[in-house]
């Protein structure tokens, strides 16, 4: 009887991670992280009203002002920033490794940099338990400015612009740290954002040099604006932006001809995690509607993010819908009956506590999952059914096995998976024709934590098995 009950239970337990079931045949894991949707919820207005307000007080944070006061002037900010890391850090037994990053940038004429300044980022890093270098961003910019980019000396609030971002990620510290993951989480307050992505490009550089395995950066510039210069009011969305591919693929001959004959156009790495930000916040978070952006940035401008897209590093800018320009890049003034300027009263705190939940869950997930496989590959021409073979990434975070996705080529987002068991790494889907359909891989962790997609690269090479 005791034997029994005790294959009864090691049964149950496999079936709950994801391993096999009494007839044998393998059982996805979770389809849902529970630790999320509190996640989602977690952010205090409060708290992003505080910071918001503490970062607005110290009067500019633009990149060539005042760096000796401990009042006024992006020293006495970012030391502010490093300071509450700490405090967190300290919060959560010292779980929070925190150092300034700084890379001097020549002064150049012709530049909004005129004479030799260091650019100085703040960075705080949550140590994962298994892959401690496996690691996903979410940044804010710490700096600010007025409509003459090269006044450090005036006021220069910029409390959505982007004090919000920069609260927002000291707020998703604040909730993270509360919790362990296998994988790394950086909070990072990047500096000269307004004068030309210098804290971007240096930190990228830094990423490079110390090798770090980024699977990607959540760049957020701007969450806090509900009412846009159109005149539409809306709490209830927001904005994904992602390049299609790495700019440095379009010189590459061989990855041109692949996406000519085989797809993958809108399909690059920054454009998966864009999808997933979709689907997170679909899955765990309630009237809030993400909506993706086919273009690096908004219509000619850039955001920090793109210094890592260049570097070859997915990256994303996730913002507000609807922007307000009489409240960006201006100086502070009332004129026919508008007031212009970044100012405090324009934030919308709650909605910044939203997408400051969207950040959350994303990164909580990420660091979760497994890494994605590192190749995909793919076959079916001129055959009634497509395959795909992968590689498993090299991890010690345990994978529970692959979603295997697809979708028409028309569809914006993976609408099919199945599950393929760890110690399986191909598939095949009988009468699917690969000529109709985009296909990808993902890894599924036991707890039913998802990578992002990796679209197939290359073809499977003739007589693989």
């Amino acid at each position: 009887m005791r034997s029994t009950l005790l294959s009864l239970l090691t049964i149950c337990s496999l079936i709950v991670f994801g391993q096999t079931n009494p007839n044998n045949v393998p059982v996805a894991p979770p389809s849902a992280d529970q630790r999320l949707y509190d996640i989602a919820n977690a952010a205090s207005v409060e708290q992003l009203r505080t910071d918001v307000t503490k970062l607005v007080g110290f009067g500019t944070r633009h990149t060539l002002s005042d760096t000796t006061s401990s009042t006024r002037g992006i020293g006495a900010a970012r030391r502010w920033i490093f300071d509450e890391f700490n405090r967190i850090s300290k919060d959560c037994g010292g779980c929070l490794e925190v150092f300034f990053q700084r890379n001097l940038v020549e002064g150049n004429p012709e530049s909004r940099i005129k004479e030799d300044t260091w650019v100085v980022n703040v960075v705080a890093i949550q140590r994962g338990t298994q892959d401690p270098n496996r690691i996903i961003m979410m940044s804010g910019d710490i700096d600010s400015r007025i409509s003459d980019p090269l006044n450090g000396t005036d006021d220069s609030p910029g409390a959505n612009d982007n004090a919000s971002g920069m609260a927002g990620t000291i707020e998703a510290a604040r909730i993270l740290t509360k919790y362990r993951f296998p994988g790394s989480i950086a909070y990072v307050g990047l500096s000269g954002e307004e004068q030309g992505l210098f804290g971007g490009k240096g930190l990228a550089e830094y990423v490079k040099e110390n090798n770090w395995e980024l699977l990607g950066v959540l760049n957020n510039d701007m969450i806090g604006n509900i009412t846009g210069v159109d005149g539409v009011t809306d709490n209830t969305s927001f904005r994904i932006f992602s390049e299609p591919y790495y700019p440095a693929d379009a010189n590459d001959e061989r990855k041109n001809i692949y996406r000519r004959f085989f797809g993958g156009e809108v399909d690059g790495p920054s454009r998966q995690l864009a999808r997933y930000v979709h689907r997170l916040t679909k899955q765990y978070t309630t009237n809030l509607n993400p909506m993706m952006v086919y273009r690096l940035d908004r219509f000619g401008r850039g955001g920090h993010h793109r210094p890592f897209n260049d570097a070859g590093f997915p990256g994303i800018r996730i913002m507000e819908t609807h922007e307000n320009y009489t409240q960006q890049h201006q100086d502070l003034r009332t004129e026919d009956g508008i007031l212009y300027g970044d100012r405090l009263e324009h934030v919308n705190f709650p909605y910044a506590a939203k997408l400051t939940g969207v950040n959350s869950i994303v990164l909580a997930g990420l660091a979760a999952a497994p890494p994605p496989p590192p190749l995909v590959m793919i076959g079916g021409t001129v055959r009634p059914s497509a395959r795909l073979k992968w590689e498993a990434p090299e991890t010690n975070t345990p994978i529970a096995g692959y979603y295997v996705h697809y979708r028409l080529t028309t569809e914006p987002q993976w609408t099919h998976k199945r599950f393929v068991p760890a110690d399986q790494m191909s598939y095949t889907f009988t009468n699917i024709v690969v000529d109709n359909y985009f296909f990808g891989v993902s890894t599924v962790g036991q707890d039913g934590n998802e990578s992002y997609v990796v679209f197939p690269s290359t073809l499977i090479p003739r007589g693989t098995k």
